[in-house]
């Protein structure tokens, strides 16, 4: 089942060169199982189509204020009676004025006036246009007035320019869409957490690291955003793009996640110790890169501090959850690290499943017991970990 079963949009898109960028987010809201209402502005028909919205959305395309498949031709009321929202990208700056001053005038704009339902846009348009007094105006009016305003991006333009009025990508607003829709239990929770391996180095260009690929600690940062918190990530070396609206924190080694962790903590109500950070590290790292041998190479290696530990020992810890990627004896393995480093909750999963892997499987362990959860893709696996966290924090 997608993120979005069950959620209604209606995707308003004008007349702009990002209309084609609607077309890539309309597949992906079908792929996450929303249902989507397109409604077409003259001039965005220009641009892209009709019939391939209609292709991608399953649904005939709206138009035409005066649609006789409405109930008394009155389709700006019936199509926004279900909805959840009303998305319009590319919302030109021409929409957005006609927004701001409540005119209406064709489907799409009298549909907004005439709305109970959020309003949302994604400006798209030239650079001088986005900057023009004009249109900063009509963007504070409607931002007064409660719709909400997502992007716009700088970058290349079509008209060869470079700066502010790009669309966001179809990824973009459809990460915002699922955020905007999720309830926000977490709201006003700020969250430190880390992700990835660590790497220890040997030398410039060998190291001590581990196969952990991230991707739990990247979903579930995900899937915090999701639910309202503020979170701050310190990741090790990872080849995955950060989550929207995540502020990440790039570290090497183990030292270097301890530090950044220590700099953020003391603003965390609660911390999160997804990364795979490296038990040991070389005593010495090499200058220069060591050269090949018949002889048998003997390193000796150090413990690197325990974060997780030293956060949970604080004279007033964060709420501390920490994670257990075992081979065996799971439960032994991960009750002792719940008791031993005095968490309030650890999350534990077998290797053999979970590593590198888009599934896991997981067990969340507390004072309450033992909860396994369902193997399942680790977004969504995340988000039940972020609800039993929600709903641990809420019953303190």
């Amino acid at each position: 089942m997608g993120e979005l079963q069950g959620r209604k949009f209606i995707l308003g898109i004008t007349g702009g060169v990002a209309a084609y960028k609607s077309a890539e987010l309309l597949r992906l809201l079908v792929k996450a199982g929303a249902e989507v209402q397109v409604v077409l502005t003259e001039a965005g028909a220009r641009f892209v189509t009709a019939v391939t919205y209609q292709a991608l959305s399953g649904r005939p395309v709206w138009t035409d204020l005066w649609d006789p498949r409405a109930d008394n031709n009155m389709a700006h009321i019936e199509l926004g009676r279900e909805a959840d929202a009303i998305l319009v990208a590319p919302a030109t700056a021409d929409f957005i004025a006609r927004v701001a001053n409540g005119l209406a005038n064709d489907l799409l704009t009298t549909l907004c006036l005439a709305r109970e339902l959020p309003l949302l846009l994604a400006p798209a348009m030239n650079r001088q246009m986005w900057e023009n007094p004009a249109t900063r105006r009509n963007i504070d009016s409607v931002v007064a007035d409660g719709v909400g305003i997502l992007g716009p991006a700088a970058g290349d333009q079509a008209c060869g320019e470079v700066g502010m009025g790009r669309m966001l990508e179809a990824e973009e607003l459809y990460e915002a869409l699922v955020t905007f829709v999720q309830p926000k239990p977490l709201a006003g929770r700020r969250v430190l957490m880390t992700a990835g391996p660590t790497f220890e180095a040997i030398d410039p260009v060998r190291g001590v690291t581990n196969l952990s690929s991230g991707k739990m600690g990247y979903a579930l940062a995900r899937a915090l955003i999701h639910a309202g918190a503020t979170v701050d990530l310190v990741s090790g070396p990872v080849a995955l793009p950060v989550p929207a609206g995540v502020a990440c924190i790039a570290v090497r080694s183990a030292l270097e996640m301890r530090a950044a962790v220590m700099d953020h903590v003391d603003r965390a109500e609660v911390f999160i110790a997804v990364a795979a950070v490296a038990d040991y590290r070389p005593r010495e790292s090499q200058t220069h890169k060591l050269k090949k041998s018949g002889d048998a190479l003997q390193l000796e290696l150090v413990p690197n501090p325990d974060i997780l530990a030293e956060v949970a020992a604080r004279p007033q810890p964060p709420f501390c959850v920490g994670f257990a990627a075992e081979s065996r004896d799971l439960d032994r393995y991960a009750l002792h690290k719940l008791e031993a480093k005095r968490l309030q909750m650890v999350v534990g999963n077998l290797v053999q499943i979970g590593l590198g892997g888009d599934d896991n499987e997981v067990v969340i362990y507390d004072r309450a017991g033992r909860h396994p959860l369902a193997r399942d893709d680790k977004h969504r696996v995340a988000a039940a970990i972020v609800a039993h966290l929600a709903a641990a924090l809420a019953a303190r």
